[in-house]
């Protein structure tokens, strides 16, 4: 059987050592406690805006019309077979989508502090505040960074399959900006947008909301609005049909109403036969067409809005008294790890 060796270390040691070194140790924690106020006092403050929802199910009332709707003219639809690949659980990803950043790029914001009013991609790019440990970084990325000059941004026709340099910097920010969480309980969408502005936050978290509901409602309801422009061309068609043919049988009428020969009589039933048939196609497109509508207006998502944004009083930023302690503290263990490994052979006995 081999020796175990036992290490014992003296708490006494270390405390007759810390004790000992109180000087140099409150001058280590000093120092990186003023560390801790520069970085505090230089670092922008954040505000956070928060908006919820709750996503409506279509109702079963309304689902019941449709298919009575449907009986009426001798169709059959299944109603309630949704088979939507966007549900709540995928929102956050959506809204990380490149296509939904880009759609914010000219979002109009207007800052609390000075008033000016800015597209969101420019409020970003220029007239953000930077922390000074930030700049030296800034600064080496623009010179290893080739200035792209043959494509400028214009933010109403920034292209989302190939973006320029900037444009991927301002959707990296603006991506990191939002974020989308659902409760797989209730469903419920939290949306909060972080930002150096409050009143910025507060209106790019109502923004956010109303794009991630058209997103939502423009996915659910395309194949309703296809078959509704579908259905709105053959309703035209018919109704210029029935108007033709009605037109032609009452000029045929107006023209031969004297005419007792059966051959005009035999033209004119066949006329008004042809104005009977368009007028039943006419009549059928007219409530397949209002048919139509209401599958949109059924497939079309309904949100709740349980919490609206609102301008932050206070910032989030980590308060300074914490920074603060968390470097002096930093500073304290820095100076014990030195003190520890210099006086090993007093602290380990072996």
């Amino acid at each position: 059987m081999s020796d175990q060796k036992i290490i014992n270390i003296s708490i006494v040691e270390i405390l007759r050592i810390l004790k000992k070194d109180k000087k140099m140790l409150t001058l280590f924690m000093l120092i990186f406690g003023i560390v801790g106020v520069i970085l505090a006092f230089s670092t922008p403050k954040i505000y956070k805006s928060t908006v919820m929802l709750a996503p409506e199910e279509s109702g079963s009332s309304m689902s019941s019309n449709i298919s009575s709707m449907a009986a009426m003219i001798g169709m059959t639809m299944r109603i309630g077979q949704s088979g939507d690949a966007i549900y709540p659980e995928i929102y956050p990803d959506l809204m990380q989508s490149t296509d939904f950043i880009v759609g914010l790029f000219p979002v109009k914001v207007t800052t609390n502090k000075t008033g000016n009013t800015y597209d969101y991609y420019q409020y970003l790019s220029k007239h953000q505040e930077t922390a000074f440990y930030d700049y030296p970084k800034e600064q080496l990325q623009k010179l290893l960074t080739k200035k792209d000059d043959t494509k400028k941004s214009k933010y109403d026709k920034v292209n989302a399959f190939q973006l320029t340099l900037d444009e991927s910097k301002i959707a990296k920010q603006i991506s990191n900006n939002i974020a989308c969480q659902v409760d797989k309980k209730t469903n419920v969408i939290s949306i909060t947008v972080t930002d150096q502005d409050p009143l910025i936050a507060a209106t790019l978290a109502d923004s956010v909301k109303q794009h991630l509901q058209i997103a939502i409602t423009n996915y659910r309801t395309k194949k309703a609005r296809t078959d509704l422009q579908y259905m709105e061309s053959l309703f035209a068609e018919a109704r210029k049909q029935y108007d033709k043919a009605r037109q032609t049988y009452a000029s045929y009428s107006d023209a031969n109403q004297d005419m007792v020969l059966q051959t005009y009589k035999s033209k004119q039933e066949d006329l008004e036969n042809d104005m009977q048939l368009k007028y039943n196609i006419y009549q059928q497109m007219t409530e397949q067409l209002q048919l139509a509508k209401a599958k949109v207006q059924e497939r079309t998502p309904a949100f709740t809005v349980i919490q609206s944004a609102s301008v932050p009083n206070k910032h989030s930023s980590r308060p300074k008294i914490i920074t603060l302690l968390i470097w002096m503290t930093l500073g304290f263990f820095i100076r014990s790890i030195i003190l520890a490994w210099k006086y090993r052979k007093q602290i380990i006995n072996i």
